[in-house]
């Protein structure tokens, strides 16, 4: 007996190709969890105090990332603010941080290390300047500081800049008309219940753990600073970054305030330098948008992070990754 193989035509060639390639990609795709992750490495994400929204924010974007870039290991690294934060990116103890725009404008402006190799990733959330005093205080606006306990931030953070020039606003000297004490906010609000300070500044998104912490145990009241607004743009290029703004009176609901709290606010922007890796960058941009509803349900000011708005890093431009991934998600 002679055995004739079955003669196949193309088609049913081609048929069996489609099935076996068919086969394959649903084995792969089931496969596709056990696989080794593209993105490999480990970063440090420099954040901020360790009671303050920078670093909770990164608490919470931490989780997200591990979701995401499973090969990634990220380290949190807290620090004094923003100031710092730039310092650790350019001297590369940091790949990402968060600091805000007009700390950036500065850095640019001093020509500091590094400066120019700066890059923006996304505008995140604004930060609103806390004035914070007991209910009791008879300081009614920043000029009424003088010759107080001031906090004033420490040297490296944001806050320290941006309540210097506020009470330069006010015709204060920081070094002779006021009793500045430079701390964070890890410490600010034990010192004010304590009676150590008559007072502190504080840069950070609504609410701010740590003074909301501090309204439900001691009865605070916080300042208007919106006096200052007009003369404290006018002084020069950085301040531009500074907009009138008010915090609800619910945003602190226990301070002893009877209405909403003219103030200022500054834009957060996320952070890198020229030499990170595009893909990496790319990715790190994506999870930081679509976990602003996540994060936001325990951090409130990141569900401000927009897409629409994300791309304004100014004063730095857009890092090449972060273009991509914009342009990935354009209409």
């Amino acid at each position: 007996m002679v055995l004739v193989p079955p003669r196949f035509g193309r088609r049913t060639v081609l048929w069996g190709a489609v099935a076996v390639l068919t086969v394959l990609g649903t084995l792969l795709w089931w496969l596709r969890p056990f696989a080794e992750p593209q993105l490999k490495g480990d970063l440090t994400l420099s954040t901020g105090g360790r009671t303050g929204v920078y670093h909770r924010y990164g608490q919470l974007l931490d989780v997200a990332l591990a979701q995401d870039m499973p090969g990634v290991e990220v380290r949190l690294a807290p620090s004094e603010g923003s100031q710092e934060n730039l310092q650790r990116l350019a001297s590369g103890e940091a790949d990402f941080t968060i600091a805000t725009a007009d700390a950036v404008a500065k850095y640019r402006t001093d020509g500091k290390r590094g400066a120019d190799e700066l890059r923006g990733c996304a505008r995140l959330y604004d930060d609103y300047v806390q004035l914070v005093v007991p209910a009791g205080s008879p300081v009614q606006s920043a000029r009424d500081l003088r010759g107080k306990r001031v906090a004033i931030g420490q040297p490296a953070s944001g806050v320290r800049l941006i309540s210097e020039r506020l009470l330069a606003a006010a015709k204060l000297d920081p070094a002779r008309d006021v009793k500045a004490v430079s701390i964070g906010i890890d410490t600010m609000p034990a010192e004010l219940e304590a009676g150590r300070i008559d007072a502190f500044f504080w840069s950070g998104g609504l609410p701010t753990n740590a003074v909301k912490e501090l309204s439900e145990r001691f009865d605070i009241r916080l300042v208007q600073l919106g006096d200052l607004v007009e003369d404290l743009q006018g002084s020069g290029s950085p301040a531009r970054y500074y907009r009138s703004a008010v915090m609800p009176q619910d945003a602190y609901a226990r301070a002893r305030n009877t209405s909403a709290v003219a103030t200022l606010a500054v834009p957060n922007l996320l952070v890198t330098t020229e030499d990170a890796d595009p893909e990496l960058t790319e990715q790190f941009t994506r999870t930081v948008i679509n976990s602003r509803d996540g994060i936001g349900q325990q951090v409130h000011a990141a569900q401000l992070v927009d897409l629409r708005t994300a791309i304004y890093t100014d004063p730095l431009d857009l890092h090449e990754g972060a273009q991509r991934y914009y342009r990935s998600v354009k209409p």
